[in-house]
């Protein structure tokens, strides 16, 4: 039989009357809307509330890992970690929810599901049987700590399940999961969701319930292996097995291609699954990890693939279908976590909508969320978010799909003339000047305009020497004033840059490496002088002969190079006239933009690069013409 509702010690049953009203309060009291989103005629397109936060919920110190469903009564359950001693991943944990009888206008108090006491039990990932109403909540549990380190590894993980059938008012006892779904060789770490799970509803297997979880191998004496799989049940959650299965070594010296984790699922128009996931410190591109199933969740057609174009930080993310299209919520910054973005996808996932064309939540920082239907229209998202640290608060969102931004036709191109190119994509309604270096450039306002470079194979430069070469002109006398950048950005992230810093009086050329496994490490050259003076300035950064050179009209600087390759571990773009996080750009005109994956001779640089061959060019961008898309 159902176990009744637990409240925690420190938040007595006599105080369910207060905490039902505060919460009720707070529900109503939603945060101010984005001007587009007010109405005086209709419902709000956008509106939020906080819905966990350590100072409105008695008895822990942070909520993390949101997950939420909708019941068969569509009764919204807002899953979250009530973290008792601190915000650590491995302390006193417990699991949490909040329930909602009016699509998420209001909720009801604090319920405590599975109570760790003094250990962890978190990882939430919910599921609904739309046959019999069912409400099921796979968990993994672990030995709490006292402090907030992370779990030692090998960190011993055990998956458990627990259910509903009265939509969340009391929960069954939770039974151990291990010998179904934990292979003996995954026993370093498991890890389930944490994100709704999903019900299919056509192909071979309607009705089938899956999960996706993520385990690592450890050997005696290292990890030797990650894990990325679905778990399925074909009975309503009463048994379950290990489905398709992804698995990646990992090298004695520690390095992989992938590690997907914290995988998020959803059905396609075509009844296949999409499977998307977190990818962290790969030596693949991106932050972001796909496969399909074809066949129910039994298989996956092909191994995980890295996205290296769609920017986002090392995050869990959620993904839901819509209508036609399918949706993607998580933060849009490649190096940190904030900007909470949803995204979408008009092609099953095979492509995404870039940052400028997805849909902002909050500049905020932010982190986890996990999304759910509310009816045909209405989507709930919630997420991680805070002003300070995305650690902050909970956060309960409600959006309808006019709210999101309309689909964007092509955007207007530049020709690309390296070998092979595709046009590339020029933003924010940038113009040309006949009054280029070289025949015509692009002039670029400071706001919105900037050049981006559809991914491609060809433009990583990986840990090999190259010669990046521009001409630029501007009058700005303060602000970061990016010229090209490639890779990634932050601290951590293998990249290439060139800027002007004319507050500072130089110009700039930054690489950030990454050798095997080691860390990081950032080699930059500095050019005195603002050159802001409206005339043209050839600018060129060289690597090789194990120095960073860069060139300022013939006037050379060095450094000391730094080993490992340029472009890994993150996601990958290739932008001119802005910093890939899009936060700063370019004000003044840029022209004849090119790089080479060698080293160029100073003969070479001061002739404006060795002549006409196209195919001895990674990327070559005379920025002399705008042309419409078709």
């Amino acid at each position: 039989m159902p176990s009744p509702r637990r409240i925690r010690p420190g938040s007595p049953l006599s105080a369910l009357t207060a905490l039902l009203a505060l919460a009720t309060a707070a529900a109503t009291a939603a945060s101010p809307l984005p001007a587009h989103a007010r109405s005086t005629s209709r419902a709000p397109e956008f509106e939020q509330q906080v819905l966990f936060r350590a100072d409105r919920d008695p008895g822990y110190a942070c909520f993390r890992i949101p997950a939420i469903v909708r019941t068969t009564n569509d009764t919204l359950l807002a899953f979250a970690e009530g973290r008792v001693l601190n915000c650590g991943d491995a302390a006193d944990i417990d699991i949490v929810l909040k329930r909602s009888t009016d699509g998420g206008r209001t909720w009801g108090p604090l319920q405590v599901v599975n109570d760790g006491g003094g250990d962890t039990h978190g990882n939430p990932a919910p599921v609904v049987d739309r046959a019999t109403g069912r409400v099921l909540l796979a968990e993994t549990y672990n030995e709490g700590r006292t402090d907030a380190a992370h779990c030692a590894v090998p960190c011993e993980r055990i998956p458990h399940l627990q259910y509903s059938d009265d939509d969340g008012l009391t929960w069954s006892a939770p039974r151990d999961l291990s010998a179904e779904v934990r292979p003996s060789g995954w026993n370093s770490w498991y890890a389930t969701g944490p994100v709704h799970g999903v019900q299919l509803t056509g192909g071979a297997r309607p009705g089938r319930l899956v999960l996706g979880v993520n385990a690592e191998t450890w050997d005696g004496d290292r990890v030797t292996g990650n894990h990325a799989a679905l778990v399925v049940s074909d009975d309503g959650g009463d048994h379950w097995r290990v489905g398709a299965t992804d698995t990646w070594p990992v090298a004695a010296d520690g390095t992989f291609r992938q590690k997907p984790s914290e995988l998020t699922l959803t059905e396609r128009a075509d009844g296949a699954l999409l499977v998307s996931g977190r990818e962290e410190e790969g030596t693949d591109l991106g932050h972001r990890t796909q496969a399909v199933s074809h066949d129910a969740g039994d298989s996956f057609a092909a191994p995980f693939r890295a996205l290296p174009d769609l920017y986002a930080p090392q995050v869990q993310g959620a993904t839901l279908r819509l209508g036609d299209r399918l949706l993607l919520s998580a933060p849009a910054d490649p190096d940190r976590r904030r900007t909470m973005t949803v995204r979408s996808s008009y092609d099953g996932g095979a492509t995404w909508d870039s940052v400028d064309r997805g849909t902002l939540v909050t500049r905020d920082w932010s982190g986890y969320s996990d999304m759910t239907a509310i009816d045909g229209t209405t989507v709930g998202l919630l997420y991680e978010g805070g002003t300070v640290d995305a650690r902050d608060e909970i956060r309960f969102a409600r959006f309808t799909e006019d709210w999101l931004r309309r689909r964007r036709g092509p955007d207007p191109t530049t020709p690309d003339l390296a070998a092979g190119a595709a046009p590339a994509a020029v933003l924010g309604g940038a113009a040309t000047s006949p009054d280029g270096a070289l025949g015509g450039a692009l002039l670029l306002d400071g706001a919105d305009d900037a050049v981006r470079l559809p991914y491609s194979a060809r433009l990583p430069l990986g840990g090999g020497d190259f010669t990046a070469l521009l001409w630029f002109r501007h009058t700005a006398a303060r602000g970061e004033q990016p010229l090209l950048w490639m890779g990634g950005t932050g601290t951590g992230q293998p990249q290439v840059w060139l800027r002007a810093e004319p507050g500072n009086g130089r110009v700039q050329g930054l690489i950030t490496a990454r050798d095997g496994a080691a860390a990081p490490r950032s080699a930059y050259v500095r050019a005195d002088g603002a050159y802001n003076d409206g005339r043209w300035h050839r600018l060129a950064l060289r690597r090789g002969g194990g120095r960073l050179t860069l060139s300022v009209d013939g006037t050379t600087v060095s450094a000391a190079d730094v080993p490992g390759s340029v472009s890994r571990n993150s996601p990958f773009g290739v932008h001119i006239g802005e910093r890939v996080d899009g936060r700063a750009r370019f004000t003044g005109a840029i022209d004849e933009v090119r790089v080479w994956d060698r080293a160029l001779t100073d003969e070479e640089i001061a002739a404006g690069g060795p002549g006409p061959a196209a195919r001895s060019s990674v990327l070559w961008l005379p920025m002399d013409r705008v042309e419409a898309s078709h």
